[in-house]
Order: structure tokens, then C-alpha cells, then sequence
């Protein structure tokens, strides 16, 4: 069994040829800033369309739609913690979101998957106890789980990135 690979990169994940991407969305899914509505702008309306249809998502869960006019087959939406200072359950909820998203992958037969750092953006989640959680929960699917083949950890800046790369390069 060959583990899957895991890189981190800087780029817009909206135009990644992977077969999902994650959206780091709001309970409702409709769309907002960031990192969800620029998926939505790239998608198109037809993805507001689907969203509509799920009713919503719980902190920690996932949910899944086409595509539409992304690169990407589908979005795996999951709706991240906002942050409170740590003591509220804010780590267990970022956990859940890592390991759904990953068990919607599954079920879809996605072999290539990019995260977005999921809350750290106007959720307020400190980027780096974030990607820490990311990695390692990532990489305890992994151990579980031959598929998918490729995971990416797909950063809006470069400071972010550099923490990605220093956790994957330690084993």
C-alpha cells in the first residue's frame, strides 16, 4: 500500500485540476467571503443552486456537490470552528472537519483532494496550531486509508505555506 502523498502549495484553489476541493463555507452554504465565496464566484450558479437543496451543514460536518464550472468534480463543503480562544472545542471541531472531508473523498472516489486552511481566515483560528491539526489529522486518515492518492494543503500566503512544509517535513 502506498501512502498517500501530501504537499503544501500558494495558489488560488479554485483553479486546482484535483477531483475535489474543500470549502471552507457558513452553516448555510449560500456563499459569503473568502475562501467560499470565491469558490461560489468560480462555480457559478449552479452550485448555489445545489447548495440550496442540502439545507445547511453543522460545524464539523461535510457535505458534497458537483463542481460545476470548477476545474475540480466536486466541493466538499464543511463549516469550520470560529475561534474562541481554544477552550470551546474549537480543536475537536477543526479535527471533524479534516476527517469528514476526507470520508466524503472516500465515498466519492476522489484520488486527489485540496484543503484550504480551513477557519483562519475570518473565523479568526490561529494559522499555525490550525495547520497543525490539519497535518496530523490528515496524516491519521492516511494511516487508515490508502486513498485518495494525493492531499493538498492549499495556502492564500506565503507564511502560511512556509508552516505547511515545515510540518510535512517532519515526520
Amino acid at each position: 500500500m502506498t501512502a498517500p502523498r501530501l504537499l503544501a502549495l500558494q495558489a488560488d484553489i479554485t483553479t486546482l485540476k484535483v477531483d475535489a476541493i474543500v470549502n471552507a463555507a457558513d452553516n448555510a452554504l449560500l456563499g459569503g467571503g473568502g475562501v467560499d465565496g470565491a469558490i461560489h464566484r468560480a462555480a457559478g450558479p449552479g452550485l448555489l443552486e445545489e447548495c440550496r437543496r442540502l439545507k445547511g451543514c453543522a460545524t464539523g460536518e461535510a457535505k458534497v456537490t458537483a463542481g460545476h464550472r470548477l476545474p475540480a468534480r466536486f466541493v466538499i463543503h464543511t463549516v469550520g470552528p470560529i475561534w474562541q480562544g481554544g477552550m470551546h472545542g474549537e480543536a475537536s471541531l477543526l479535527r471533524a472537519c479534516y476527517a469528514h472531508a476526507l470520508e466524503r473523498a472516500l465515498e466519492i472516489g476522489a484520488r486527489s483532494v485540496a484543503f484550504p486552511c480551513i477557519s483562519t481566515g475570518v473565523y479568526g483560528y490561529p494559522p499555525a496550531p490550525a495547520a497543525g491539526i490539519a497535518v496530523s489529522t490528515v496524516r491519521e486518515f492516511c494511516h487508515q486509508h490508502p486513498s485518495p492518492k494525493e492531499i493538498l494543503f492549499c495556502c492564500f500566503s506565503a507564511s502560511t505555506l512556509q508552516v505547511y512544509q515545515a510540518l510535512l517535513s517532519t515526520p
